[in-house]
């Protein structure tokens, strides 16, 4: 498989940052994750930039010490920024969810499975007729896929996780009155 993977990996890394693909190049992953082959599916190949934040620097009279642009970190996984470079794309489309393909020096690549909402087999099926629901558009956006989940502190219950439910700033605002 690794053998396998280096191969397509030069591919990867000439073509586009979001590419449409027919099928998902890890089979098993994709449908641990929901994927069906049946019409109404698409997979798109996202490729990220590996690395922290790249802030731009501070043109003023301050210390350096305090710009404040060395060692920066997302507040995002590279995950969740790839779900989201693919909803931009497309837009009309609902994110299912995603897994990781692999990584390089420069880049982490990344598959994405969305679900068509109004393609009649969606629809008729019982486990996937929720992303037609008005309130599942632009999920990724609102931190709902399971990348955004995990971001937010969502990922894990109980002792430990008291503070970060409903959200850390809900939480916050509870405390106080």
């Amino acid at each position: 498989m690794k053998g396998v993977v280096r191969d397509r990996m030069t591919e990867w890394r000439a073509s586009g940052t979001v590419e449409r693909i027919s099928t998902p190049s890890k089979l098993a992953r994709a449908r641990a994750l929901g994927y069906k082959a049946k019409p109404g599916f698409v997979i798109v190949r996202v490729k990220v930039s590996r690395g922290g934040l790249h802030k731009a620097k501070i043109m003023g009279g301050r210390r350096p010490k305090r710009y404040g642009y060395n060692k920066l970190t997302h507040g995002k996984s590279e995950k969740w920024i790839a779900e989201e470079r693919a909803q931009n794309r497309y837009p009309n489309l609902v994110l299912l969810n995603s897994y990781y393909l692999a990584e390089d020096g420069k880049h982490k690549f990344y598959e994405v499975m969305f679900v068509d909402p109004t393609h009649p087999s969606i629809l008729n099926d019982k486990n996937l007729k929720w992303t037609a629901d008005k309130t599942q558009k632009g999920r990724v956006y609102r931190g709902l896929s399971t990348a955004g989940k995990k971001a937010r502190g969502l990922a894990t219950k109980g002792k430990g996780s008291v503070k970060s439910r409903p959200s850390i700033r809900a939480k916050g605002r509870l405390r106080r009155h």
